[in-house]
């Protein structure tokens, strides 16, 4: 099994389909069911959709960042727990990114 050419016709057929499936994914909620009232457990359930995403994408970039080839740099460990805790202590994001943000700067300034 040969890997997909970049720019090949295979490439242009995948980003087709992920196009077409989240669009459809879209209409289910904001066509089909966009005018009718949904159930209490669904929207319980959906209330909780921005909490649940939002650490799968911020994590694999503290834990495997980029800028230092995918290696775990206990500096932004220690800057995103504080901004974590501040997070939880002050139920504030604007102070725990702050937080986090003036932990990394220092500690990177630190350590050189």
């Amino acid at each position: 099994m040969s890997p997909v050419e970049i720019g090949g016709p295979g490439v242009w057929g995948i980003i087709a389909a992920l196009g077409v499936l989240t669009y459809l994914t879209r209409f289910v909620f904001l066509g089909i069911v966009g005018d009718r009232p949904l159930p209490g457990w669904l929207l319980r359930h959906l209330r909780y959709t921005g909490v649940a995403v939002l650490p799968g994408l911020v994590a694999p970039l503290i834990v495997w960042p980029a800028a230092t080839g995918g290696e775990m740099d206990p500096i932004r460990l220690i800057a995103s727990a504080v901004a974590l805790g501040v997070g939880v202590w002050r139920k504030d994001v604007v102070q725990a990114v702050v937080a986090g943000a003036l932990v990394m700067g220092g500690l990177s300034w630190l350590n050189g």
